[in-house]
């Protein structure tokens, strides 16, 4: 593919890294004779725009940055039909991981020139009266979304290393939260009240910086997976820190997984939701026993992946 290519960059994401990411990837794309521009966003409704506008106009819409600006870019580009890329520049890039993008923002721009287009699920997510999102990877509810905000917060650490040192902040001041999972269809988690630590229904096996929190998750498949952290003492939510990253947490008892083509989650407290690396604007927080519905959008996004 030779484009037009839009690039479409966060200047905050990763703390500049998408802007240091710039002339690396740029440089591989005239290398290969690719037709391109970059539009930096103020913010992620910004970046939402220039991206729907580029893709109606015919242009292969690229975010450059983290899983958040990601995240945000792929529903704007589905709802215009358009094709997508990514070059990884934030701290998690879980979305990027997920389709086997590498991490070099030069080699991940000769994917944009050499891959192939694939169609991949979306989610969206939503509470009564209020704008569905579209978002890409996952949503999740409890100490993840806390500690998904603290690490927005964090400046001192700048790596996938401050998801974790995050977590651990979150679990120092949590309180126990009682959820109700309804998964409509398929192997849902049987329905009823627990308490839990965290509820995440995903569409990418990856968060939080390539924790493999959903080891059967796949982008294509037209299914949710719900993993579900059931309460416990502290040191269960550590065992589960510890074992997450190669996906082995799911063998732990408080660990329950299911599938899905939607869900509705509700919590007893207000309770901060959050969909790949940000805040949901309609669940922030989620008032106490308020429906958040989530259900797949198959085959919504055609993205670019390595051939």
């Amino acid at each position: 593919m030779k484009g037009p290519f839009c690039l479409v960059v966060n200047p905050a994401a990763g703390g500049g890294r998408a802007l240091r990411a710039l002339p690396a990837a740029t440089a591989a794309l005239d290398k290969a004779g690719a037709a391109y521009q970059v539009s930096r966003s103020a913010s992620l409704d910004h970046a939402r725009e220039l991206a729907g506008s580029a893709a109606r106009r015919g242009d292969v819409v690229v975010a450059v940055g983290g899983d958040g600006t990601a995240g945000a870019l792929a529903g704007a580009v589905a709802a215009a039909d358009g094709l997508y890329g990514i070059i990884p520049a934030g701290r998690g890039n879980d979305f990027a991981l997920a389709l086997g993008l590498p991490g070099s923002p030069a080699a991940a721009a000769r994917i944009l020139v050499g891959g192939q287009a694939r169609t991949m699920d979306l989610i969206g997510a939503g509470v009564p009266g209020q704008p569905e999102a579209i978002v890409a990877i996952s949503v999740y509810l409890g100490l993840p979304s806390v500690a998904g905000q603290i690490a927005n917060r964090t400046r001192l650490l700048r790596g996938p290393l401050v998801y974790p040192a995050a977590a651990l902040r979150a679990l120092a001041g949590w309180t126990p939260a009682t959820f109700r999972v309804e998964p409509g269809g398929r192997d849902g988690i049987p329905g009823g009240d627990f308490a839990a630590y965290a509820v995440v229904i995903a569409n990418c096996a990856y968060f939080g910086g390539g924790m493999k929190v959903a080891p059967p998750a796949r982008f294509d498949d037209g299914i949710l997976d719900i993993v579900t952290m059931r309460h416990g003492p502290r040191l269960a939510f550590i065992r589960t820190l510890l074992k997450i990253k190669d996906g082995t947490h799911v063998t732990l008892p408080q660990i329950s997984l299911g599938r899905a083509a939607e869900v509705t989650v509700t919590v007893d407290r207000d309770m901060l939701a959050a969909a790949d690396g940000e805040t949901l604007p309609s669940a922030a927080p989620l008032p106490a026993g308020t429906p958040l519905r989530i259900r797949a959008l198959p085959r919504a996004l055609r993205v670019i992946t390595p051939s």
